[in-house]
């Protein structure tokens, strides 16, 4: 079965600002009210699409990642490197909320992956 695309971040060096512009232009939902400041975006769509986040980049940079949800992190991992991308970060767990990691496909974009369950 394919693996879907679960969840979507928007980077930049103003998460306060990003926030505001995208809750302003699409009508969404941005709770950042969490330690982290992390913008959770519910984009009240009634089942249709996905919801993600807006945060702010410590690299100071702009970019869009998407998180693909996979069964093992790992094995995931080890394949995008047999494929010619790189690991950026191995699996890593926020208590309570999820388990991800990242790497970038052969051209530098970076791309999420979420365990499954």
């Amino acid at each position: 079965m394919p693996n879907p695309v679960v969840h979507f971040q928007i980077h930049g060096p103003d998460a306060v600002a990003e926030q505001a512009f995208y809750r302003q232009l699409f009508d969404w939902h941005v709770d950042a009210n969490n330690p982290m400041n992390y913008g959770m975006v519910d984009t009240h769509t009634n089942g249709k699409g996905i919801g993600g986040g807006i945060t702010a980049n410590p690299m100071q940079q702009s970019m869009v990642t998407v998180y693909v949800e996979v069964d093992d992190l790992q094995a995931t991992l080890d394949k995008a490197e047999k494929l010619g991308g790189k690991t950026i970060m191995p699996p890593t767990e926020i208590p309570n909320m999820v388990t991800f990691a990242l790497f970038s496909d052969p051209a530098g974009n970076t791309v999420g992956i979420i365990k499954g369950g």
